[in-house]
């Protein structure tokens, strides 16, 4: 499965790449904001986004109302501090299918790859 990490933080990039191979998952394309991952995810072809929401140039809530206005159905998964009930909100409506708090443990992660990549399977 291809994952494309989508953070400003170079070590979070690393702590969820460690957390993808442990899951076996090792065709990585990783972009440090929204405008680096939109230039990528077309050539990359990602089955998977983890995506941050705060992050320099473009933040993660206009790199996913843009990649879902192009007709992209890849499953998003918004990986952020934003923890506010109105702001997961905000995130589902522009388009993101699952979301983790930070910090989360390796288990959260994986658990909500899995919820994700189930559901996306299922519809």
């Amino acid at each position: 499965m291809k994952v494309m990490l989508v953070d400003d933080s170079k070590t979070m990039r690393n702590i969820q790449k460690g957390i993808l191979a442990q899951l076996g998952y090792n065709q990585l394309e990783e972009a440090s904001d929204g405008l680096d991952a939109l230039s990528k995810v077309g050539a990359f072809q990602p089955d998977l986004l983890l995506v941050d929401w705060n992050m320099p140039n473009m933040d993660g809530l206009t790199f996913v109302k843009k990649y879902r206005e192009q007709g992209n159905r890849t499953p998003i998964i918004m990986v952020t501090t934003e923890a506010e009930k109105a702001r997961v909100v905000e995130a589902i409506k522009a388009g993101v299918n699952n979301y983790v708090v930070k910090p989360f443990t390796p288990d959260v992660l994986s658990g909500r790859i899995k919820e994700t990549m189930d559901r996306a399977k299922a519809a």
